[in-house]
């Protein structure tokens, strides 16, 4: 079995680009993909259809992948039944349309790890209260979570204490806003939301009121949903949350339910960036692959996945790799997120209704 405990004990989780991570990156990825081939039979198919000898691997970008949509249409796992401890679904308007990522318990505690490794690097190690601008969902089934529950409740690792700003009825619980802001004094904290719940609430629901979050530190992803014909650019997003809430600490994240955990941050320049768990490709619309400064189809790689083959997976979200250094701190790779290709169904991240 594949053992990703060492990359837990690396200080620093973004120094991804250096020759020596990068091959130690590629043998984990080929360690997943043998015990994938030997404990999931639909992807063991797979290898067979393609007649793909995987001693013939001598790049990362040599390794075949899947698309992120397979998980709609298969169940793909490399465990037992019995060992199924969690099933993670993306959204969808229905069930047929929802991808089911099923994870034993270390493959779950590896996610909870790798998330919380990655956020504190960002932020420090000291927890924060949260508002999370979101209802408080129910963990009544906590063997089965949708795609935003997973998310809300895998942020609130990095949580002192929750308070959550809708209410039942999806309008705001001034009540409970108000006991946050009371109770956080001057304190730092985090605000934890989806991009259309921040526009909708923080932005178009309580910014005419007079509240100062400006300790505040925002972190939100998973794209515009039913608020499309409301989307701004990002640039302008955080200018209008700076603007009137008075926060300057704002991070988008990128991911997807098919490799939870595995998420990409936003550094103080707007990129995203990768960690030493994953790494990110760029292909053309025949899947080649292309340089640095070209824009593509997304591909993303993580070591996470060993409970199922969602290891290397082709999105429908197109980006771009920054072909150049970035004046933050952070030495992973930089990229942006460009949107979704023309004519494909939304994916991606964004995957959090």
């Amino acid at each position: 079995m594949i053992d990703i405990e060492k990359y837990f004990n690396k200080e620093k989780i973004f120094d991804t680009l250096n020759e020596n991570h990068r091959k130690f990156f590629k043998n984990t990825l080929k360690g997943l993909t043998k015990h994938h081939i030997k404990n999931c039979k639909d992807y063991r198919n797979f290898f067979k259809i393609l007649n793909f000898d995987i001693k013939n691997i001598k790049e990362i970008s040599d390794l075949p992948f899947l698309p992120a949509r397979i998980f709609k249409n298969k169940e793909l796992k490399s465990i037992n039944d019995k060992d199924i401890f969690k099933t993670l679904l993306s959204s969808g308007t229905s069930a047929k349309e929802r991808s089911k990522i099923y994870l034993d318990k270390k493959n779950s505690n590896n996610q909870i790890k790798v998330l919380s490794k990655i956020l504190s690097s960002h932020f420090g190690k000291k927890r924060m209260p949260m508002l999370v601008i979101d209802k408080n969902p129910s963990y009544n089934a906590r063997s089965k979570f949708s795609a935003s529950t997973a998310a809300i409740y895998g942020f609130s690792i990095f949580a002192k204490k929750q308070y959550f700003l809708i209410n039942e009825k999806n309008q705001i619980d001034h009540e409970t806003l108000d006991k946050f802001l009371k109770e956080i004094s001057n304190e730092n904290f985090l605000i934890f939301g989806f991009t259309y719940n921040i526009y909708e609430y923080l932005l178009r629901k309580i910014s005419d009121k007079n509240y100062n979050l400006k300790n505040g530190i925002l972190i939100h992803g998973g794209g515009w949903k039913k608020l499309e014909k409301f989307k701004i650019s990002n640039n302008v997003f955080k200018s209008k949350i700076t603007k009137k809430l008075g926060i300057k600490k704002i991070h988008n994240y990128y991911g997807l339910v098919e490799q939870t955990g595995s998420i990409f941050l936003e550094c103080e320049n707007g990129y995203f960036v990768t960690s030493v768990f994953s790494d990110i490709l760029i292909r053309n619309k025949n899947f080649e692959l292309l340089p640095n400064g070209s824009k593509g189809l997304i591909q993303l790689l993580s070591i996470l996945p060993t409970s199922y083959p969602g290891h290397n997976l082709i999105t429908e979200d197109i980006g771009e790799i920054y072909d150049g250094r970035c004046k933050c701190n952070l030495n992973g790779k930089h990229f942006l997120v460009h949107g979704r290709a023309k004519e494909a169904e939304i994916r991606g991240c964004s995957d959090t209704s």
